[in-house]
C-alpha cells in the first residue's frame, strides 16, 4: 500500500503545475504524433490479430492481451490517411478512454517527453472542420500533432447521448430553464456531447475551448462585479486541454476569493487510480468519467436540488 501511495504522491506533485507527459509515435511518414501517457496502459509489438466480421473498417482485428480481448484500430486509417502501409513490424499502443480499452496500430513508437500545457496549442484556424487534431506543439523544431481520440472513438463506436427516462423530472426541468452551466473542453465532439446532454436537462450552456480561455472569461466576470457561483450553477471542465489543463484551472479558481465558491466537476476520459487524489488536491467538488449521459445529468439534477434548498 505504501508503494501505491508513493506512486500517487509522485504523480500528484505535477498537479496544478500545468504539466503533462506525451508518448510520441509515428504512423507511416516522418510526422510525429503525441498521446497523453496517462491514457496509455502499455506499448507492445502488434500481436496476432483475429479479424471480426462486420466490424468497422478502422478496426483491423482483436487481440488477446493479458487475458482480455481488445479491439485494435488502425490509427492511420482512422484519421483519413488510408491503412497503415508498413505493417512489417507495427506497434500497438493500448489505451484506456472513457473506461473502455482499445489498441491503436502505429508504425513506430519514439519516446516519452515531459511538457508544459502552455506549450500545447489549439490546431491552427486554417485546419478546417474535418481534421482529427485536438492540439499541436513543437519539439526540436518539429511539429507534433495530438490526435482527438474522442472524435475517432465516437465515429467507430458512437455512445448514446440520450438520458434515461426518470433521470430528470418535470419540476427539475422547469427550474433548470433559468440556470446556466459553464463547460470547458478542447474536443469539439465532447463539447457537443455535453451540451446536448445538458440542454436535455434544461439548463443553458456556455461552452469554452480550454482552461486559459475559461480563466480569462471568469476573471472578466469578477472584474465586472459578478460572482461566478451566482452566474453559473456549476462548471464542468475537461482535464486535458491546451494552454491550461483542468487541474490548473481549478487551482487558479480556488486561489481567487472572488470565484472560489464556483461548483466544479472535472469531466474526463482519463482513467486510473490517480484521479481522485488529484481532484482532492486541486479542490474540485467532484470527478466524473466521460461520457455517461445519465451520470452527467444526475450530477446536474443533484446540484439543481441543492441550490433550490440553499
Amino acid at each position: 500500500m505504501a508503494g501505491v501511495m508513493d506512486s500517487v504522491n509522485q504523480r500528484t506533485q505535477l498537479v496544478g503545475q500545468n504539466r503533462l507527459e506525451l508518448l510520441l509515435f509515428r504512423l507511416d511518414g516522418p510526422q510525429l504524433y503525441g498521446i497523453n501517457v496517462f491514457k496509455v496502459r502499455e506499448v507492445l509489438q502488434c500481436p496476432k490479430l483475429t479479424v471480426m466480421p462486420k466490424s468497422h473498417p478502422v478496426v483491423c482485428g482483436v487481440a488477446s492481451i493479458r487475458g482480455a480481448t481488445i479491439p485494435i484500430l488502425d490509427l492511420a486509417m482512422a484519421t483519413g490517411s488510408g491503412a497503415l502501409k508498413d505493417q512489417s513490424s507495427p506497434f500497438v499502443i493500448i489505451t484506456e478512454y472513457n473506461t473502455k480499452t482499445q489498441g491503436f496500430l502505429v508504425g513506430a513508437v519514439e519516446r516519452i517527453v515531459n511538457m508544459n500545457w502552455e506549450e500545447i496549442h489549439p490546431p491552427p484556424k486554417g485546419t478546417g472542420r474535418d481534421h482529427y487534431l485536438t492540439a499541436v506543439t513543437r519539439l526540436d523544431n518539429q511539429l507534433v500533432e495530438i490526435i482527438d481520440v474522442e472524435k475517432i472513438l465516437s465515429e467507430v463506436s458512437p455512445s448514446s447521448e440520450s438520458i434515461s427516462h426518470g433521470v430528470v423530472d418535470v419540476d427539475t426541468h422547469t427550474k433548470a430553464v433559468s440556470l446556466r452551466v459553464l463547460t470547458v473542453d478542447d474536443s469539439s465532439v465532447a463539447r457537443k456531447q455535453v451540451s446536448r446532454c445538458l440542454q436535455t436537462v434544461g439548463v443553458e450552456v456556455v461552452s469554452l475551448n480550454d482552461g486559459r480561455q475559461a480563466l480569462e472569461y471568469l476573471r472578466k466576470l469578477v472584474d465586472e462585479g459578478k460572482d461566478p457561483s451566482e452566474e453559473f450553477l456549476m462548471m464542468i471542465s475537461d482535464i486535458e486541454m491546451p494552454e491550461m489543463d483542468g487541474y490548473t484551472l481549478t487551482s487558479e479558481i480556488r486561489s481567487d476569493p472572488r470565484m472560489q465558491n464556483l461548483h466544479i466537476i472535472l469531466h474526463t476520459s482519463l482513467s486510473g487510480v490517480f484521479n481522485q487524489a488529484m481532484v482532492k488536491k486541486v479542490g474540485a467538488n467532484d470527478f466524473l468519467a466521460k461520457f455517461r449521459p445519465d451520470d452527467l445529468a444526475s450530477r446536474v439534477v443533484d446540484r439543481i436540488k441543492e441550490a433550490d434548498h440553499s
